[in-house]
Order: structure tokens, then C-alpha cells, then sequence
């Protein structure tokens, strides 16, 4: 059996021929009058008509029979048979198609359409063109593969075998169209802020670092938009929103992606509450663009989002899963239960921070219907507003759904600029004891808030999440083009 270095071998000795014979491999003009669905679906007129049309694509399928040649060609849209006689192109021009064209180049075909007597729409070929030589062949059994990861490795074979997949992508891109159009009916307007920032900030993680080397300085590619968001609020901006790539420096799983795409926006003159019920209007809005109802399936069970949500207190969800009553256990009863549970707690971690992994492992996988989990212990979001009515709570919640996925967070902004300062000190201390995810203290941003920041509410939403359940995917991996991956060895 031919190796891999052979088939290229043998396909850069057609791509020479095709040179010598005077046609450029790689061209740079190009034409086309129709796209392979409007060929189809236009057949019955164009074949009557007789009239000439041309499209371009890839083979995908090819087969000599005697003076002719039956192959099919695919663009984004469909496919079409193809049919090259040696009568109609003459016998140079048809030797030249039968000993240099194969199944992987892309060309552009001119000619008329015809049905052959099974019935299947053909063009009949008059011209043809190579667009661009393949030299590497199609693999033969891509969807019998076993290596998962070779797919994410080489996506775009992914995408030209498995149309499934491409459908999750056009899905992707509707679904993000979405959520901008419910927003600017909203009255929020899109902006963009730094993704290299002096300082990171805006979400508990460990960041990505580089060097600007025409200032001779360290530079961080960004955690979140946020604080760069609730500036444009000091500014004057009432409702913003930034749809953009994130990067956190830390595990690989079938929820976490090192870079991924978030949803975050800042409305002014909101609380936490005014939030929750336009985020459920929100997702409602999304599903029904998607499925034509507030419903849709994820692993065999029906989701419906239709409103109201369930509100359920954080530390109630605590006792119930993971038998912690969180205001009376004291840190090191914390640890202890974590360390039980086989979940590593670093030397620098508050108890806040060791709750939320007991949460992660023990609590968040028994939700299944649309929740708002609310009320988080004061100091675990550290731009969060504590309750006016119970400062030891925050007005803050995350919505979860289909057994564990948490796919927004969101809060009524901290904007006492002294109670920030106080705050980011706080975290500078746990960073100082090793805790590498705490916030750092932003000076430049406690400034803008002493000019004064409305009070205000945000929301951050992975988008990949939404995606991934709304596709019925059952990890990131699925949705991202081009996700992070391990280098093979």
C-alpha cells in the first residue's frame, strides 16, 4: 500500500504536468454564475433553457466510464454530479481532466445541465479549470476514526466529512447573532476593550503573560472585560456589551477551554435582581430564534427556559448536597471535608474559595432545570455588592442548567470605591499566601470608580457553554473551532 509521501509524490508529478501543459495550479482569477444549491434547485429551468452556468467546488467523488467521466463537486452549499466527455471537450482537453484531476482539487466547471436516465441532475462539462491542486489525498475511512482528537487536530477535514459538526458551526453563528439582536432591541451597544492589559482582572484565574517589547513592559492577555466595561459606565455609557476571546491559564476539560469566547454586559441603574429576569428573557429569546419554542434537549431530557426560574440560596444548595452548614464552618472544617472528597486545597485558600470546590464536585451536578443560584458569601466575588439587608451575603447568582453547567454569573456591582480598595487588598493578601487565581489590586481602576460609578449590574456568560448544550454537545471541544489541544508525543 502507497504511503502517505507516495500519493503526495505521484500528485506533485500531475500538478507538473498541468504546468507544462500551460494552466496555472493556484490561479488568481476565477469565475462563478451559480452556487451548487442554486443550480439544483433551479435545475428544471436551466436544463430546458440550455443556458450555461458555472460553478466551482471540490471532487469529491470520481469515476472513469469509457469516453467519459462521472465525478461530483461540493461547495458550502451541496453537491452535484459533474460529467466530462471526451466529444464534447475534445481528446487533448479530456486526457488532460483524466490524467491530472482528482478527487480532493477544487476547479471551476462551465457547462450545461442535463438528467442522466436514472434521473440524476448532471452538468454537462464544456470548460473546465483547476482552482487549486490538492496534493495531499482525501483520507478514505475520516469517519471510522477512533482518535478523537484527531478531528480537533485537523478540523478541517472534520468539517468536510462531517456535516453534523459543520451544522453545530452555522448553529454557533446563529446563536451569537442572536443574542446581539436581543441586545440592541435592548438598547445596549457593542464595544471592544484591551485584550493585552497592564494588569488582569475581572474573575478569579490564572492569567497568560507576554512582553510589549516597545515599552519594555509585562503584559497580560485578559481574564475578563470587566473592568475595562464598568469604566465605560463611569464614561457615561448606560448598557454596554462585549462579545469576544478570554484566555485563563488553567485546566483542559470538557467545560474549560484556555481560550474561549464570553458575553459580558454592564447596565446602569439595575441590581442583580432587574438582571435575573432579563437574563431569563434573554435565554428564552436564544431558544426560540433556535427551536421555535423555549425548549430544547440536551442528552435526552428536555430543558425548558420558559420563565420563571427557580431561586435557590448558594448556601442552602451547600446543605442539602454536601451536608455543610457554610456560616457556622470554620475554614479548617472546610479543608478538611475537601481533602476528604479528594479535592486539593492550596495553603493560601479562604474558606469561600474551599466551599466553592465542595459546590463544584458535590453540589452543582443535581441541577438540572433552569436555576438561579443566589446569594454568594460575602468576599467570594470580589466586585460583587454585598446585601443591603445582610452584608455577610452578596447580591449575585449563576445560572445552572442541565446537570452542572454553569453558564452565567452575574451580580450587582461593587462601585464604593474605599469598599473596592478594601477588597482588592484582601486578595492581594491571599495572593501574597499562594492563591494565584486572587484579584489584584487595580489602582487605575479604583480611581475611576472614586469619579463615581453608577450603581449598576453585570453579566458574564461563556458563549461556548450555550452553544454546547443548545448543539447537544457534550463538551466544549465540539464548538470550538480549534480547540487547545496536547501536542501529539
Amino acid at each position: 500500500m502507497a504511503g502517505i509521501e507516495d500519493l503526495r509524490s505521484a500528485r506533485l508529478q500531475k500538478l507538473e504536468r498541468l504546468q507544462k501543459a500551460g494552466f496555472p495550479a493556484y490561479p488568481g482569477t476565477l469565475k462563478r454564475t451559480h452556487k451548487v444549491r442554486e443550480v439544483v434547485e433551479g435545475f428544471d429551468e436551466l436544463a430546458v433553457s440550455l443556458k450555461e452556468v458555472i460553478i466551482t467546488g471540490r471532487i469529491r467523488t470520481l469515476r472513469e466510464h469509457g469516453g467519459s467521466v462521472f465525478f461530483h463537486v461540493e461547495d458550502e452549499t451541496g453537491s452535484v454530479q459533474a460529467y466530462c466527455k471526451k466529444d464534447r471537450l475534445g481528446e487533448v482537453a479530456f486526457q488532460l481532466f483524466l490524467n491530472v484531476f482528482e478527487v480532493g482539487d477544487i476547479v471551476q466547471l462551465r457547462g450545461t445541465l442535463f438528467a442522466t436516465k436514472k434521473g440524476e441532475k448532471t452538468l454537462e462539462v464544456a470548460d473546465y479549470k483547476m482552482l487549486s491542486k490538492s496534493l495531499l489525498p482525501l483520507p478514505e475511512k475520516w469517519h471510522g476514526i477512533q482518535d478523537i482528537e484527531e478531528r480537533y487536530r485537523k478540523r478541517y477535514l472534520d468539517l468536510l466529512f462531517n456535516g453534523e459538526i459543520k451544522k453545530k458551526f452555522e448553529m454557533r453563528s446563529a446563536i451569537v447573532a442572536s443574542l446581539r439582536k436581543f441586545l440592541e432591541k435592548e438598547g445596549f451597544i457593542e464595544v471592544e476593550t484591551p485584550i493585552l492589559q497592564p494588569l488582569y482582572g475581572g474573575a478569579e484565574a490564572r492569567p497568560f503573560t507576554t512582553h510589549l517589547n516597545a515599552f519594555d513592559m509585562k503584559m497580560y492577555l485578559r481574564i475578563a472585560p470587566e473592568l475595562y466595561l464598568k469604566r465605560l459606565l463611569v464614561g457615561g455609557f448606560e448598557k454596554v456589551y462585549e462579545i469576544g476571546r478570554v484566555f485563563r491559564n488553567e485546566g483542559v476539560d470538557r467545560q474549560h477551554n484556555p481560550d474561549f469566547s464570553m458575553l459580558e454586559f454592564y447596565w446602569a441603574y439595575a441590581d442583580y435582581k432587574d438582571n435575573m429576569k432579563l437574563t431569563e428573557r434573554l435565554m428564552a429569546f436564544v431558544v426560540k430564534e433556535m427551536f421555535g419554542s423555549a425548549k430544547f434537549t440536551y442528552e435526552g431530557k428536555q430543558v425548558d427556559l420558559q420563565a420563571p426560574w427557580a431561586r435557590i440560596e448558594y448556601t442552602d444548595l451547600l446543605k442539602k448536597y454536601a451536608d455543610i452548614d457554610y456560616d457556622a464552618a470554620s475554614r479548617d472544617a472546610l479543608a478538611k471535608k475537601a481533602e476528604e472528597l479528594g479535592i486539593k486545597v492550596d495553603k493560601g485558600s479562604p474558606k469561600y474559595q474551599i466551599a466553592d470546590e465542595i459546590y463544584k464536585k458535590k453540589v452543582r451536578q443535581n441541577i438540572w432545570k433552569p436555576t438561579f443560584v443566589i446569594h454568594h458569601p460575602a468576599g467570594s466575588i470580589p466586585l460583587a455588592k454585598p446585601l443591603d439587608d445582610n452584608p455577610a451575603k452578596l447580591g449575585t447568582f449563576q445560572f445552572m442548567v442541565a446537570g452542572g453547567w454553569e453558564l452565567v454569573k452575574a451580580y450587582t456591582e461593587l462601585n464604593d470605591p474605599i469598599a473596592q480598595r478594601r477588597v482588592f487588598q484582601e486578595q492581594e493578601s491571599y495572593y501574597k499566601e499562594g492563591m494565584e487565581e486572587a484579584q489584584r489590586l487595580d489602582e487605575d481602576f479604583v480611581e475611576a470608580l472614586e469619579y463615581g460609578m453608577p450603581p449598576a449590574t453585570g453579566f458574564g456568560m461563556g458563549i461556548d457553554r450555550l452553544v454546547a448544550l443548545l448543539t447537544n454537545s457534550h463538551s466544549l471541544r465540539e464548538v470550538i473551532l480549534f480547540p487547545t489541544m496536547k501536542p501529539k508525543g
